[in-house]
């Protein structure tokens, strides 16, 4: 017997719930450990250069990771990676709460974020099945990108909430039971659906690039220790790049890859991405060492520097509401270029914190310039890569697009750490005499400048690119009204 119209609506807005919850989850934790990063880096005894594996051995596997998922969930089925993917997150993020070394703990992270690429895809795949095309699925969608912006805000005062109040470990522990709940409810209520002939597995693809992407970051991160012109650092870039080849040659010669390397002869959506590579390496680096500068140097509480964040929230919001107007005024590549100048301009002025600045006067005014920036960049740049994008690759444009984001601010920030690490060693070592916590402090400092003047640049750079790459013509196609839901 046919289910009764009211209640096939009624359960679809049930499927909603859940699979937004655990996309919460999912989004919270990419902002949750930032806050933790100094208390996990003392318990932990995680070194300045590695304290970023905590964050890029979940970004790299995630990233690395989120085509093949969507891939999955369309082959398996949606509902099955979906509860899959739920489970393998909550598991990890219990072996994370109950890590006892820097070494379990990321590798745990990269469990985590292999499970946060199986959810992803597959919940946005389930809403798009579930809801079907016109206002209910207008309204769906519109949800879940206020719940990508709502984890991220959230994740800052709950880390600093749950770090102040317990312990970093309930930072991962909160995860479970909302995994628990998620998993146990989604098997009742979610419908399954398959896509027919969608193709086949590319599990070496995502294998060979997200393995060469993870050797490259290593090779970075020890390029300090090890020396950048060594035999060790040489020889594991070497390695990378043969495997990013190798990734290269096998998607150019499967019959169903992971990427199809002929969409990026569009090139508006070339650019786009590789644009965005440049600019997500800022606005990694700006969370990561702006949190450790309010706490390690500011003196900040966790609870404390939650707070100190909210206006990073608030300023790409106004961003965002301000592009959605000049858009359609002055166009999406201007719009693109004056953005990435101004979260530039904003780097720039927090590459001058003092190591007795204050948090209104020294960090607030760069925060709130390269958010609004930001705001202003990820609208358009978002348009841009999804212009010019036939209907059957609108998946694969969107997955990329993310997959970029991901994977660029994680060599981002592993470039950006080694500079900040090197500069902070050797401005010690200069000292001539064993330094006093007022002169680590101070070339912590350092460090960090150096850092926010190297993600100024990248962003800067990627404006140039932008301007150079991208012809007007190139986006005359872009509708305003167009847009992509974050995964």
């Amino acid at each position: 017997m046919s289910q009764p119209a009211h209640t096939a609506e009624g359960n679809r807005w049930v499927t909603l719930v859940l699979v937004c919850l655990a996309q919460f989850m999912v989004i919270l934790d990419a902002t949750i450990v930032n806050v933790a990063l100094p208390t996990i880096q003392r318990e932990l005894d995680f070194s300045q250069a590695d304290l970023q594996w905590v964050i890029n051995s979940y970004t790299l596997t995630f990233g690395g990771f989120l085509l093949l998922g969507g891939r999955a969930a369309d082959l398996v089925g949606r509902k099955r990676i979906f509860i899959a993917g739920t489970l393998l997150f909550s598991l990890a993020s219990l072996l994370n709460g109950l890590s006892t070394t820097s070494t379990q703990l990321v590798i745990f992270r990269g469990l985590q974020g292999l499970g946060g690429a199986l959810v992803s895809p597959a919940a946005l795949s389930i809403i798009t099945t579930t809801f079907p095309e016109g206002p209910e699925r207008t309204k769906a969608l519109g949800v879940w990108g206020a719940i990508a912006a709502g984890g991220a805000a959230f994740g800052l005062l709950l880390g600093g909430i749950l770090v102040d109040s317990l312990s970093w470990e309930w930072i991962f522990f909160v995860n479970v039971p909302v995994g628990i709940v998620t998993v146990a409810l989604s098997a009742r209520l979610v419908r399954e659906s398959k896509a027919e002939g969608a193709g086949s597995f590319d599990v070496l693809g995502a294998v060979l690039v997200t393995s060469g992407l993870i050797v490259l970051v290593y090779a970075i991160v020890k390029a300090q220790s090890f020396g950048w012109g060594s035999g060790r650092t040489l020889g594991l870039g070497a390695v990378a790049l043969a495997l990013l080849a190798a990734f290269v040659v096998a998607e150019s010669r499967r019959e169903g890859p992971l990427v199809r390397l002929s969409i990026f002869r569009i090139r508006s959506l070339a650019v786009a991405n590789l644009v965005l590579l440049l600019v997500a390496g800022g606005l990694f680096a700006l969370f990561f060492f702006a949190t450790l500068y309010v706490q390690e140097i500011l003196g900040f509480s966790p609870l404390k520097a939650g707070f100190a964040f909210l206006p990073v929230t608030a300023g790409i919001v106004a961003g965002s509401g301000t592009a959605q107007l000049l858009v359609r005024r002055v166009g999406v590549r201007a719009n693109t270029i004056g953005g990435m100048v101004c979260a530039a301009a904003g780097l720039f002025v927090l590459s001058g914190v003092p190591v007795d600045g204050s948090y209104a006067s020294d960090l607030l005014p760069g925060l709130l310039l390269m958010a609004f920036g930001m705001g202003n960049t990820f609208v358009p740049i978002t348009l841009i890569a999804t212009t010019n994008v036939e209907p059957r690759d609108a998946g694969l444009a969107s997955g990329l697009f993310n997959t970029s984001q991901q994977i660029g601010g994680a060599l981002g920030l592993a470039v950006l750490s080694t500079f900040a690490a090197e500069k902070t060693t050797s401005w010690l070592q200069d000292l001539g005499h064993p330094p006093s916590p007022a002169d680590r402090a101070a070339g912590l400092v350092e460090g960090f400048q150096v850092a926010f003047t190297s993600a100024a640049i990248l962003v800067a750079f990627g404006a140039v690119l932008m301007a150079l790459l991208l012809r007007s013509r190139d986006v005359e196609n872009v509708n305003p009204e167009q847009g992509m839901v974050p995964a």
